[in-house]
């Protein structure tokens, strides 16, 4: 696992183990929030060791950007911790969840300690804000990709925790690609330093617009493609030419892995714009 510090008292986590997802806390005098957890046990509770020996101080809240297992599943291992998300975070937890941790734990024997815990506070519109300390933090909602999406910002250090709605390459497959533009939009129109992505590493300053104007373009490229897929007969094989690059993204990101998403995207498009 991978730890960085991003300003002060607030940190940054990423696993070396599964698609570089990541994880944050923000720490206060007596007490730390946590946004997001890894994908695997082992590497969320090295977190909650770093906070709680490195750091000196317990978790009280965890933060979940969204309800998907590799940013949820370690809620378990903060025990006495309110757990924060949108309301549809929480329906969607026990809907999904559930089932989905029961298969998963019939392949993988270390997801037996894993236990499904909902968030225990949420909102549906507009705005949270809580203090850590000397920290303003603000929770908004960023729908893309997925229907409750939220991302942190901590307002003094103009630092964005922003799920994944922002990703090396954006994925859609469980949202919306116009849900995603706008979101993707609104996050370069808020003057940030840093931007945590849901995966992959930080962007720096010096780097957002660019990163920004990228994601929009892959956003607009496959609308476009996949848009014109409905005209043809074999849409599979048209689909298999839509490749990644001539959207303007690299197949490297992600650790090779950018190439399956960008399949995924591209049928997944397909099926919302033309229904089949």
């Amino acid at each position: 696992m991978h730890r960085e510090r991003v300003s002060e008292n607030v940190f940054w986590f990423q696993s070396e183990v599964y698609a570089q997802v990541t994880a944050g806390v923000i720490v206060g005098p007596q007490w730390a929030v946590v946004i997001d957890t890894l994908a695997l046990p082992e590497e969320t509770l090295g977190m909650r060791e770093f906070i709680e020996h490195e750091l000196g101080v317990q978790v009280r809240y965890v933060i979940n950007t969204h309800y998907h297992a590799d940013h949820t599943w370690g809620n378990c291992f903060f025990p006495g911790a309110t757990v924060i998300g949108h309301a549809k975070c929480r329906d969607w937890l026990i809907e999904f969840g559930i089932p989905s941790l029961e298969g998963a734990r019939k392949q993988d024997p270390n997801l037996r300690q894993v236990k499904i815990v909902p968030p225990h506070m949420t909102f549906a519109s507009g705005e949270l804000t809580m203090r850590v300390g000397k920290k303003n933090l603000v929770f908004s909602q960023t729908f893309g990709h997925s229907g409750d999406g939220i991302s942190v910002l901590v307002e003094e250090d103009r630092v964005l925790f922003a799920g994944d709605a922002f990703m090396p390459l954006p994925y859609i497959v469980d949202g919306d690609v116009d849900d995603m533009l706008n979101s993707v939009k609104r996050i370069g129109r808020m003057g940030l330093e840093n931007i945590i992505q849901g995966h992959g590493d930080i962007i720096l300053r010096g780097e957002i617009d660019a990163a920004v104007k990228e994601n929009l373009n892959y956003l607009n490229n496959i609308k476009k493609a996949v848009k014109s897929a409905g005209k043809r007969k074999n849409v599979d094989e048209y689909l298999e030419t839509i490749h990644i690059e001539d959207c303007g993204k690299s197949r490297v990101h992600l650790g090779g892995l950018a190439i399956t998403l960008h399949e995924r995207n591209l049928r997944a498009l397909y099926r919302q714009m033309h229904g089949e």
